[in-house]
């Protein structure tokens, strides 16, 4: 077991990275289903919390079959990122997260985000404000650095932990690297074995598989991993990888049938939680991956992608049950 602040989690947990239009709450049941064991919201504005917009507000509903869960919070003004920590605690999440790692441009260029990378000093302050904002544990996720020449994560950890967060998840690439090449898990390492180091290190940033998971439990020693683009399209990812830490076996792989009665399962929670035809349009994504592999799927796939019709999409995943009964 290991805590942070007071939350205790399974030791080598896995947590589920928040991603935006991906981390929803019908995306949150399916994984929790699997084993998650701590989640995150999609990543909050700050501003967009603070002005009561309707997309940023929604995203603070969470429900208790998810906990524990994280609310993470995004911005570059401290005074906003103050005033959004004290909403969001307001719904009960058992932490808060700062997104200091977002490379998107439209975030980072703002200074929010990996953005924050560029103004180390502007980071540790905010995160100082934060912390003495809320009871709740403050934990920070972010990169090795801004880019190749700037890869300071061990200072920024240990600056982080100073001012009082509880834990620290690493991508292992800069910003500058966006999601190109390989995540580099030395650095999460070194900080992890940092004598300065004693709040929990979670890593993230390559993990598609249970070998790798354990791979990196072994080599580096990181209290949890998280898994973020490959749990899009396989949810059951989780369960891979705990089945093979606990038994050594691997799991054996959903059968067609198993992924199409979970497409459903997902589409009607995500019919439940949202309002309008969002709930057709955020099932997209997830149609196209939970199928991908499929031999002459794309006609099928186009008319998933395009129709507004629940009834339709039902029986376009009745017919792949059907089609595809021998694959």
């Amino acid at each position: 077991m290991f805590k942070i602040g007071t939350l205790e989690l399974k030791e080598k947990a896995l947590l589920l990275a928040p991603m935006e239009d991906i981390t929803d709450p019908s995306f949150r049941y399916i994984c929790k289903h699997f084993g998650a064991d701590l989640m995150y919201t999609e990543f909050i504005s700050s501003d967009g919390l603070i002005r009561d917009g309707k997309k940023s507000v929604q995203k603070l509903d969470i429900f208790d079959y998810e906990r524990p869960i994280g609310i993470q919070l995004y911005g570059h003004l401290i005074d906003a990122m103050v005033e959004a920590t004290k909403i969001a605690e307001q719904a009960k999440p058992e932490l808060i997260d700062i997104n200091f790692g977002c490379p998107v441009r439209k975030i980072a260029n703002r200074g929010a985000g990996a953005g924050m990378l560029n103004n180390i000093p502007l980071m540790i302050q905010m995160t100082e404000a934060i912390v003495k904002t809320t009871s709740l544990p403050v934990t920070v996720k972010t990169r090795l650095g801004w880019d190749a020449e700037h890869k300071n994560i061990v200072e920024i950890a240990e600056r982080l932990q100073d001012v009082g967060i509880k834990a620290l998840t690493i991508h292992g690439r800069t910003r500058a690297q966006m999601y190109k090449g390989e995540a580099d898990w030395t650095l999460i390492g070194k900080v992890k074995n940092n004598s300065r180091m004693f709040i929990p290190i979670i890593g993230n940033g390559d993990i598609t598989n249970a070998e790798e998971a354990k791979y990196a439990f072994d080599t580096w020693g990181v209290d949890a991993i998280m898994i973020g683009r490959a749990a899009v399209g396989r949810p059951w990812i989780f369960k891979e990888i705990k089945t093979y830490l606990e038994t050594g076996e691997k799991m054996l792989p959903l059968t067609l049938p198993e992924k199409v009665d979970l497409a459903k399962q997902h589409f009607i929670r995500s019919l439940e939680t949202k309002d309008g035809d969002r709930g057709i349009y955020e099932m997209r994504r997830h149609f196209s991956n939970y199928f991908k592999g499929l031999p002459h799927f794309r006609e099928i796939r186009l008319k998933l992608l395009t129709s507004l019709d629940i009834e339709e999409i039902n029986e376009l995943l009745e017919k792949i049950r059907i089609q595809y009964s021998t694959f």
